[in-house]
């Protein structure tokens, strides 16, 4: 016979090896056994639980959708309702038919508490899912291996890293965020793909959820249909976040319990005893069709005595009308747990504080007295993992609030101190990993300096991780700053140290120019005098507004940033920062502006290409590249040996800056006829574009995505379509605001220009006049000449009754809008359409006269794109 913690051990296996044949003691023959491999999380049904009353239907569902997952396709449910409907229930009863039926079943769970605290999710479901849950970490290390055999090994050490079983004696690979994110992504999904065993996922209460393990977890969700996997989710109706719009996902909404249904539990509950009749209509009406309030109105009444008897089987001695009956849920939970013994209650309370689970060492580190057995004893927790360390958790979270917020504060603020204290010194080689926990709990006990610290550190951890991750300590850590006293002397300092880290990398994460709180930044930096901070956040303003093509903006602000750098007086600071001002400059093309300050940093830097490499590895070969764009643009001699030079230095650098220079290099001197798409440039944008995906972030991955595009499409063959697929990604990830709104009108042009080709002229017009528009009515940008060419071309080509018209009005648009003087990039580009319009209008003379003008001119640039469209021109 199973003893009971056996048998619930039984019960809640999910996965068991093959049969083997032991010889057991005291048995004649040798008896089939099985080696457990692993323990799900999916509960045994609890003592006194009641039937799954009301929820054919959805359990139905729920049941088929699995029956089809196991066959191959995969699929995404999400249970939503309000708290105590039934989800957890319904979920259970769906796991429990999975694994009667071998699948095995793994459970990740969301905490209220843990919101802000990055990959807290993802890590727990990835640590059950590849079976090294209760492994130590060089054990699970191991496994993992067996797991995933044929992963790259740098891989291997970010997914240990994400798991929280890394080997602190082995550095992580030097991989960028956003690539470390793409990779563990694809680790993540090969590792599903190549799965060829049914399993079922079970995310908990989604709408506590991190924001990394979020997002992490809805690109995961995307290969779901193409494994044999059944993913369940569950979430209350708030919660409006990525898991609620899964492509392909069966959304499950559970709605309170019927009248009916509603008696019908609670008599199962109470009983058909007639004494409790009356009892049974006032307990139904007063639940509302929430089951599990339901329960605990049933418990709660059992526990004051004012039923006799056992569960099913209850007499009510007195009359129904001297019953009082909690008008909530929440009074019902907190008049059970004032009921318990001092002791039981402060073990309550100190498990509260810790979270929905708990385990027994921990528990013990903050009460001497811990009694978890009275609190199973009363249905208000449970025992998940029967193993030397045991583990325990609440039996609903609402449980878990009520039991939180019935404690004093100051209570509740010494249990915060104790259970930071505790995690600190239960593994001080993860202090790191635990910053975010630790800084939360302190915060919660009022320690705000000690949290504000553990915030910037967890912040700082998170950094070469994941940004999104390190934002989200960054605004915890200006959170707990902003609660500060006036008086506390450094309050000041603190609540502007976030806030610059937070400015300076907001391009990295998205969002608007609003979003960076830059001007309560400056307002913070002027009344203390830290202008330094103000020019480290005020970069990421400016940079921010470039790539969200705020290009008015970001020019306005461009001028700001230099002066503020010069009266700082900082070499360093001013070579890191500077590329930011001239970006913006060279997207709304002022070109002298650009040769400016791309020749101040390449003064200060003094030909050392690491100076100043806080944002990007090598500002100088950047600036560079950029002196070497302005010059061509102006017509100034010297051009072609500053590209040279640039892209010489670029291949010994970092992917961001040789991406950066990719973009000058080949986008733009490409586009504009200056260079050739030869053989160089292939091997150049194909190098790049590989150093990028293999150690570069996101951003210089598309930075050097667009540039083989462009280059690809420039060419004839094969070629032009891989350039096009290239140039449809970056397009799809600019709108989706995965990738800068720059880069929106360099695809569209080339669109525009192959519809053209393609003889869609309808189509090449409007889209080329759609960019023509918001570039020229915005004032203009370093884009401009060639949208109106594009536009003109196709004009000229299809020459309607009212084309060429327009076409002579768009070219004298570009001639009036406002231009650095000697801009030969806009000069050249109307000696050409000048040249076209008049032979459209049948003027051989003006045509003859402007061709060779127009060719005479880009000989004398060196200009070798347009020299040989000027060569083809008759």
């Amino acid at each position: 016979m199973l003893s009971e913690s056996t048998a619930h051990l039984v019960e809640n296996t999910a996965v068991l090896g093959e049969p083997e044949m032991v010889h057991i003691k005291g048995a004649d023959d040798p008896m089939p056994t099985r080696r457990l491999l692993a323990v799900g999380e999916h509960r045994p049904r609890l003592r006194g639980e009641s039937s799954l009353v009301g929820r054919t239907w959805e359990l139905n569902t729920a049941t088929a959708i699995l029956e089809e997952a196991v066959g191959g396709a995969g699929c995404v449910v999400t249970m939503v309702g309000p708290a105590g409907i039934g989800k957890s229930r319904l979920v259970r009863e769906t796991a429990a038919i999975a694994a009667a039926r071998g699948v095995a079943v793994f459970t990740t769970y969301c905490e209220s508490h843990a919101r802000d605290i990055p990959f807290h999710v993802v890590a727990r479901l990835g640590r059950a899912s590849m079976g090294i849950e209760y492994l130590d970490a060089g054990a699970a290390r191991a496994h993992l291996r067996t797991q995933v055999p044929d992963a790259d090994a740098d891989d291997l050490l970010l997914f240990d890293d994400l798991l929280g079983i890394a080997d602190p004696a082995v550095a992580l690979p030097d991989i960028a965020p956003a690539a470390r994110r793409r990779r563990l992504t694809a680790l993540i999904d090969a590792a599903t793909l190549a799965r060829t065993e049914p399993g079922v996922y079970v995310i908990e209460d989604a709408h506590w959820i991190d924001e990394v393990s979020e997002s992490m977890l809805a690109d995961f969700l995307t290969v779901v249909p193409q494994a044999p996997s059944l993913v369940l989710i569950t979430y209350r109706p708030e919660y409006l976040g990525a898991l609620t719009r899964v492509s392909g996902a069966q959304t499950i909404a559970l709605r309170p319990l019927s009248g009916a249904q509603a008696s019908a539990l609670t008599t199962e509950l109470l009983g058909s005893a007639p004494s409790t009749i009356g009892l049974a209509e006032l307990v139904a009406s007063r639940a509302a069709g929430n089951p599990f309030f339901v329960e605990e109105l049933v418990r709660d009444l059992a526990e004051r005595g004012v039923l006799h008897g056992r569960p099913g089987a209850y007499l009510l001695p007195g009359d129904v009308t001297d019953v009082e009956v909690p008008a909530t849920l929440q009074a019902s939970l907190g008049a059970r747990i004032d009921r318990l013994d001092p002791t039981a209650k402060r073990t309550l309370g100190a498990a509260a504080v810790i979270g929905s689970r708990f385990d027994a060492d921990l528990l013990t580190s903050m009460v001497d007295d811990a009694d978890v057995g009275a609190l199973i004893e009363a249905e208000l927790v449970e025992q998940v993992r029967f193993t030397a360390r045991a583990e325990y958790a609440f039996r609903h979270p609402l449980i878990r609030t009520v039991a939180y917020e019935s404690q004093l504060k100051s209570d509740r603020a010494q249990l915060h101190r104790r259970l930071a204290a505790a995690i600190e010194q239960r593994d001080p080689a993860a202090a790191d990993e635990n910053a975010a926990l630790i800084g939360g709990h302190l915060e919660a006990a009022g320690d705000l300096h000690a949290a504000f610290a553990w915030h910037m550190r967890a912040g700082t951890w998170s950094t070469n991780r994941d940004i999104a991750a390190a934002h989200t300590s960054w605004r915890r850590a200006r959170e707990v700053a902003d609660r500060l006293p006036d008086d506390d002397p450094n309050r000041v300092s603190m609540r502007i140290a976030p806030r610059t880290l937070l400015c300076a990398t907001a391009w990295r994460v998205g969002g608007s120019g609003a979003d960076t709180g830059f001007d309560e930044l400056r307002e913070l930096c002027t009344a203390a005098g830290d202008q330094r901070s103000l020019a480290i956040g005020m970069s990421g303003l400016v940079t921010e507004h470039f790539l969200r093509a705020h290009r008015r903006e970001s020019s306005r602000r461009a001028p700001e940033h230099v002066e503020l750098l010069e009266s700082i007086g900082d070499p360093t600071l001013t070579v890191a920062l500077l590329p930011m001002a001239m970006v913006a400059k060279y997207d709304i093309g002022e070109m002298a502006e650009v040769l400016r300050l791309a020749q101040r940093i390449i003064d200060l830097a003094d030909r050392d290409p690491t100076v100043g490499d806080l944002i990007i590895g090598s500002p100088l070969t950047f600036a560079i590249a950029m002196r070497g764009t302005a010059r061509w643009c102006l017509g100034i001699a010297g051009w072609k040996d500053d590209l040279h030079q640039a892209i010489t230095m670029a291949r010994r650098v970092d992917p961001l800056t040789r991406a950066g220079v990719m973009w000058c290099m080949y986008i733009t001197a490409i586009a504009y006829g200056v260079l050739l798409p030869d053989a160089t440039a292939l091997r150049d944008t194909a190098d790049t574009l590989a150093a990028a995906e293999q150690s570069g972030d996101n951003f210089a991955l598309d930075l050097a995505r667009t540039a083989r595009g462009v280059t690809l499409v420039h060419q004839h063959g094969p070629h032009r379509e891989a350039g096009f697929e290239l140039l449809a990604k970056i397009r799809e990830r600019a709108l989706n605001q995965r990738f800068a709104l720059i880069a929106l009108p360099i695809v569209d042009i080339h669109i525009a220009r192959e519809k053209a080709r393609l003889g869609d002229l309808d189509g090449a017009i409007a889209l080329a006049r759609t960019v023509v528009d918001d570039m020229l009515s915005a004032g203009g940008c370093i884009w401009s000449a060639l949208a109106t060419t594009v536009l003109v071309e196709a004009l000229v080509q299809r020459a309607g009754e009212a084309d060429l018209g327009e076409a002579e009005a768009v070219i004298e648009r570009l001639a009036a809008a406002p231009a650095d003087e000697g801009l030969v990039l806009r000069e050249i580009w109307l000696l050409r359409l000048r040249a076209l319009l008049a032979r459209a209008h049948g003027d051989a003379a003006a045509y003859t006269d402007l061709r060779d003008r127009y060719r005479d001119m880009a000989k004398s640039l060196g200009f070798d794109g347009h020299i040989a469209w000027a060569e083809a021109m008759p």
